[in-house]
């Protein structure tokens, strides 16, 4: 890390949400920069990839600005990331919105929602899948430490990730189907919900995340 490299540098590539996401950071007493400059992202000590929007502007946005290498960069160095809504579904291979490649970091692609998908009642859901919901965790992680199993997260999405191997899985959410609503893969956490829109729980991730060393459990 260079003198000057911000210590969480937040990606801002055109897709929204981002001053909630630095104010959060400001209630838990962290310092962080919202960045487009690569370099900063490639300095940073951790890396979050919030966004809201499309995938197909999404991406268009990320390599017009050359964050897509800095982000596989970040990973191959083993830094902490931590993936927020849309930045979810992009470190997939592939999303079904706007028929977009991705980055590829978890195997994978991004389907959509069914229109008027039904619960397990019968009655038909809306799509996008709009407010709060409860994840259950498949194992443990260190940035769920100290969040009530029962506590419930918002979110905001019409498509979801869907990796294809299980072992990437950390959360699942049902919302007329069973969707994988976390992602790990080494160093990374992504999560379909917006911890910083979630209250306390949402805050205790951040926090959590503050302190991860990029490890499963450490």
């Amino acid at each position: 890390m260079r003198c000057g490299d911000p210590l969480i540098a937040i990606i801002d590539y055109e897709a929204g949400n981002l001053t909630s996401v630095q104010r959060a950071l400001a209630h838990l007493g962290q310092e962080s920069l919202v960045t487009r400059d690569p370099a900063q992202v490639i300095g940073a000590q951790r890396v979050i990839f919030p966004g809201v929007g499309a995938a197909g502007r999404a991406m268009a946005d990320l390599k017009r600005l050359k964050l897509d290498q800095a982000l596989l960069s970040s990973f191959a160095q083993g830094k902490p990331i931590l993936g927020i809504c849309l930045g979810t579904q992009i470190v997939m291979e592939w999303s079904e919105e706007n028929n977009t490649t991705c980055l590829g970091i978890i195997k994978g692609k991004v389907p959509r929602f069914p229109d008027n998908i039904p619960d397990t009642d019968g009655r038909r859901l809306k799509v996008p899948h709009m407010g709060w919901n409860r994840v259950l965790m498949k194992k443990q992680h260190f940035l769920f430490e100290g969040v009530d199993p029962e506590s419930e997260f918002y979110f905001v999405h019409a498509y979801y990730p869907s990796p294809a191997n299980p072992e990437n899985v950390l959360g699942e959410t049902v919302y007329g189907t069973t969707f994988a609503s976390v992602l790990t893969s080494a160093n990374l956490v992504a999560v379909q919900f917006h911890p910083e829109k979630s209250g306390r729980p949402g805050l205790r991730i951040l926090s959590n995340f503050c302190r991860w060393k990029g490890k499963e459990n450490a």
